[in-house]
């Protein structure tokens, strides 16, 4: 299985918005701290996204795509001085998706979108990515990514039935796309997720992982899927990912079987088979060590505790 199928899996689109931003320098907008994930793709001119805790900067250009999964407060602006709007001003004045700001000078074009998620299935996610990605997407994957936007938009407008599906179905195409091009863009020592997906030798065992959770992996399974020792394959994950094999293992099994509790009424039993413990007792203790509470207590409460487990110690 694809590591990036397993994330998304439990992720639901409840609600979004589409923006078309045309703007002429000097202008800014400002966007609050909110549960949304935040999407932008500049279309043409420059601009600069500036994050706000911690203060960050980062210039973009025709072409570059921002995804903050978090719904931290940023800033889009021709620079970082000017003045911004408040995003909740800058709404009410949208037409037909579309809204143009600022004095007359430099222009530039940016689609924006919002995507609330299920609060619980886009944890695991969030965990995993980096708290802004940013990356620049070739001329194909920008066509893609645009038209995809204006089918989000015309969606949302007038949904029907079957919407929520659409819906949903859309915005993971954006969120994949720009994890595509960010896995095309990472370097050597890039350390996180992502980085360790792009590995060829470390992506390859990973994909065993996620692909057959229950199986009794080994770090020597492991390094023999990646065509490397052991010793040298566990100091490349531990390098790429920031922990040890089988750490990631009993992580992402404990996600799969939160997945489970919260989405199916299988007996604890039949999870632990499924994720690969011999009965429930051994995933009763595990899941309580990574989660931080019992199975049964985390299927009662599912509504208010994410599925997300701590990393082991």
């Amino acid at each position: 299985m694809d590591p990036l199928d397993d994330a998304f899996a439990a992720m639901r689109v409840r609600e979004s918005l589409y923006a078309r931003v045309d703007a002429s320098a000097p202008w800014a907008i400002r966007f609050r701290e909110g549960k949304a994930a935040r999407f932008g793709l500049v279309i043409s001119g420059t601009c600069w996204l500036t994050m706000e805790a911690p203060e960050r900067s980062i210039p973009l250009a025709a072409g570059d795509c921002y995804v903050i999964l978090d719904g931290s407060t940023y800033t889009l602006g021709d620079n970082t001085r000017s003045t911004p709007l408040n995003c909740f001003d800058v709404v009410p004045k949208l037409v037909d998706g579309a809204v143009s700001i600022g004095g007359g000078g430099t222009a530039a074009t940016v689609v924006t979108g919002w995507f609330v998620y299920d609060e619980l299935g886009a944890r695991p996610l969030m965990a995993l990515l980096p708290r802004v990605l940013h990356t620049r997407v070739d001329g194909y994957r920008t066509d893609i990514l645009k038209t995809t936007l204006e089918l989000l938009a015309k969606e949302t407008e007038r949904p029907g039935l079957g919407s929520g599906v659409v819906i949903s179905g859309l915005a993971d195409i954006l969120f994949v796309q720009a994890i595509r091009s960010h896995l095309n863009n990472t370097n050597e020592d890039d350390v996180g997720w992502l980085a360790a997906l792009s590995d060829k030798r470390i992506g390859a065992a990973m994909r065993a992982l996620h692909g057959k959770p229950a199986d009794p992996w080994t770090v020597e399974k492991l390094a023999v899927l990646s065509n490397m020792s052991r010793s040298a394959f566990a100091a490349r994950f531990k390098a790429r990912l920031g922990e040890a094999p089988l750490e990631y293992l009993t992580r992402w099994r404990m996600f799969r079987a939160g997945v489970l509790l919260r989405h199916s009424e299988r007996s604890l039993a039949e999870i632990a088979n499924e994720v690969g413990y011999e009965s429930d007792a051994a995933l009763s203790k595990a899941f309580h060590r990574v989660v931080g509470m019992a199975p049964g207590a985390f299927r009662k409460l599912n509504a208010d505790v994410s599925v997300t487990p701590q990393r082991a110690a």
